[in-house]
């Protein structure tokens, strides 16, 4: 007994200074990149997003996001979740039980594709602030928080993936080197999430049930008007926060 009682307290010390030495890391603040910085990693970004390997790398994180932020308000509007799936087509399920229709039904449906470039505006206005580390530390975070809800070993295998690669990074890279990664994640989102709101207008006709059929099905606006929503706000959520990470060089 007393023998597991030493452990115990060793292995809570140890846990307590891990949690310790995370804590100071994702809370130290960096200074801002220089504009020209700034400038060529968007470049960078944009480069990565609109070529067809890099979209795919970028889409996966999207995807991920996308699916956290229906589970998100799904169980903020008070809906049971069943699940999460993401699928090697970059396509995602999230799966909750509610009322099929009403302002719960329709608030889970549309955060799904701004969902992306709402943590990409958030991470912005935290890189304007310095903390480029907490940014990254808080997508280890959303990570480990999905493992839970994962249903399918391909998504479990891309949550794994993203989690460990980003906390393998914030752990070992220079605090320049984070920053750099930081703008680029950042960038990265801002950029993806209007593009794949375009490619959700270009395969409608090839796929059913999109979140913006479905959102047609239950109120009166149509699906196109849906997918311009998407735009309009994936869009104003690149252009604040490309000014957030301008304006923090």
């Amino acid at each position: 007994m007393g023998i597991e009682l030493s452990v115990w307290s060793e292995y809570s010390a140890i846990s307590g200074l891990v949690l310790e030495e995370l804590w100071q890391r994702a809370t130290t603040v960096q200074p801002p990149l220089p504009q020209s910085w700034v400038l060529a990693v968007g470049i960078a970004a944009l480069l990565v997003t609109w070529t067809p390997f890099g979209y795919r790398i970028v889409r996966h994180l999207a995807t991920v996001l996308h699916e956290a932020g229906h589970a998100l308000v799904a169980a903020l509007v008070g809906r049971k979740l069943r699940g999460i799936r993401v699928h090697a087509d970059i396509s995602g399920l999230t799966v909750s039980k509610g009322r099929p229709t009403g302002p719960g039904m329709v608030a889970t449906l549309l955060a799904g594709y701004p969902a992306p470039a709402v943590v990409g505006l958030a991470g912005a206005w935290l890189i304007s602030h310095g903390y480029a580390a907490g940014t990254m530390w808080a997508l280890v975070v959303v990570c480990a928080l999905l493992l839970l809800l994962i249903r399918n070993l391909y998504g479990l295998w891309v949550v794994l993936v993203i989690g460990a690669g980003v906390a393998v990074l914030s752990w070992t890279a220079t605090p320049q080197m984070l920053s750099v990664a930081a703008y680029f994640m950042v960038s990265a989102l801002l950029l993806v999430a209007p593009r794949a709101v375009v490619e959700l207008q270009r395969s409608r006709h090839h796929r059913s049930r999109t979140d913006a059929d479905q959102l047609a099905d239950i109120t009166p606006l149509p699906a196109f008007l849906w997918v311009a929503i998407f735009w309009l706000l994936t869009v104003a959520c690149l252009a604040g926060g490309g000014w957030l990470l301008l304006s923090a060089g």
